[in-house]
């Protein structure tokens, strides 16, 4: 690669979440919906497109607004936002971009010539000429994900499957089916149901005693087929995971096979304590030169509705299984990143204050999120000048950025931020391994032996410190 790559992948100023990331030439294109730097809601801005060279995913280029929520005839007001997209090349060649306005059931489709151009609306999913969505007991059109099998068939999964309890009139759910995640096979015009809904993925109810239980389907449908078989990922009712199940067939038979990756890496080799904000997660796999990764997004500003994307290299194993992978500062990068240059505190995959951290859709009291470090950004939502840093680290607070390459030349570390404190920096989360302490806007010695070392600061204080960068030289 000629560019390090970083998670998050995009521009600090982006908040692209739900990322569906398709490979469509020689480039990779990521689509997801669109949230605003401390929205009030989900996704509440139009679909943008960003994409990188295959040979270079450090290098992403805007590809600008590829269609306006004002372009449903349902939503000329432009007053309803886009849920989570999807986009897959039909059999005619044309690209065909699926969402859900929020306050519909059914699934909408636009369609476009090229991978990022402008995409015109296409029309609903139907059935029998009447929206899908519309008769009592349709499947939720939610969330979709799409798979064009190589034969040719094609078919659109949908879904969310709330805890029990949970009011069917929020969201407009009543009268929907919410038992799971849906798989319906769609005609050649990618848009007319074929047959009925079946349920490949049960959410929480319905999963008690199988091997769903306790990793129910939530929302977030994406499938892939990977050689013979069939993999369906998706965020199970714990939210801040991402989960897979596989099957021999695109439309039965899903079994749940295990944890992808946790926003906050619980369940990574048996962490059970929270190292990063929870709340929702959505993402799919690609495949690129022989290497999956896995996209899923990260919670920042202390709220559930400014979310970034970021990605992690995973691995399938000769039976088909994939490991959990942790949550790291360079997932698409072609190993980890330089031991040498300045870096973003924004690029930190870990961050907790001393007392642990929170779920941003939790109903912590505002006061009580007074205590907490967080990724954000000054001034309002906008489309340049990036400045994200990470805010608010009190006494005890900690980040981690993992990895670097170190040779073992003993260096020098500075640390850019505002604040009158400093920072211990180590080589291990419990600081056995302390290599320095440099005060803030200060420089100290760096030496740590060749090798790869995550890098993880600890702040000491009086104050409020703001960590903006640091530079190793």
């Amino acid at each position: 690669m000629k560019h390090q790559a970083y998670n998050p992948y995009l521009p600090s100023f982006e908040y692209v979440p739900d990322g569906e990331p398709r490979v469509f030439g020689d480039r990779l294109y990521v689509y997801g919906s669109h949230d605003q730097f401390n929205g009030k809601d989900f996704c509440l801005n139009d679909y943008v497109c960003w994409s990188a060279p295959l040979d270079d995913l450090g290098d992403w280029r805007y590809e600008g607004v590829i269609y306006r929520a004002a372009q449903d005839p349902k939503n000329a007001k432009g007053n309803m936002h886009m849920n989570a997209p999807d986009c897959v090349q039909g059999p005619d060649g044309r690209y065909y971009l699926y969402y859900q306005l929020h306050l519909e059931k059914g699934t909408s489709v636009a369609v476009c010539d090229t991978p990022c151009g402008r995409y015109e609306y296409y029309g609903e999913v139907n059935k029998n000429g009447v929206p899908y969505g519309s008769t009592k007991g349709d499947a939720y059109g939610f969330d979709p994900g799409v798979l064009v099998d190589d034969d040719g068939r094609i078919f659109l999964y949908i879904g969310f499957s709330p805890a029990p309890g949970f009011l069917k009139t929020i969201m407009g759910l009543r009268g929907a089916a919410i038992e799971g995640g849906y798989c319906l096979e769609l005609e050649q015009d990618m848009k007319t149901v074929k047959g009925e809904a079946s349920l490949v993925a049960p959410g929480p109810a319905k999963a008690k005693g199988t091997d769903f239980d306790g990793h129910g389907f939530y929302e977030a449908s994406s499938p892939r087929k990977i050689g013979d078989k069939y993999y369906l990922v998706y965020s199970s009712i714990l939210s801040h995971e991402l989960c897979y199940a596989v099957s021999s067939h695109p439309d039965k038979g899903f079994r749940y096979s295990g944890t992808l990756v946790s926003i906050a890496d619980i369940g990574y080799k048996g962490n059970i304590v929270p190292n990063n904000y929870t709340g929702n997660t959505h993402g799919g796999m690609v495949e690129i030169d022989g290497q999956w990764y896995i996209f899923y997004h990260r919670q920042t500003n202390k709220i559930k509705c400014s979310r970034q994307g970021c990605a992690e290299k995973i691995m399938i194993l000769p039976d088909g299984s994939i490991p959990q992978v942790e949550t790291t500062s360079c997932g698409l990068n072609n190993g980890p990143l330089f031991g040498i240059g300045t870096y973003e505190a924004r690029i930190a995959c870990n961050l907790s204050a001393k007392s642990g951290i929170i779920n941003t859709d939790g109903a912590q009291k505002k006061d009580k999120r007074k205590e907490y470090p967080f990724f954000t950004q000054s001034g309002v939502d906008r489309e340049t000048d990036p400045d994200q840093y990470i805010a608010n680290m009190k006494d005890g607070a900690w980040c981690a950025f993992k990895y670097f390459v170190f040779t073992g030349e003993e260096k020098s570390i500075h640390v850019s931020g505002r604040g009158a404190g400093s920072f211990t920096v180590s080589t291990d989360q419990a600081g056995k391994q302390t290599v320095v302490n440099v005060p803030m806007n200060e420089e100290a010695k760096l030496s740590i032996p060749a090798g790869t070392h995550a890098l993880y600061f600890t702040y000491h204080g009086t104050d409020a410190a703001d960590f903006v960068s640091f530079t190793i030289a």
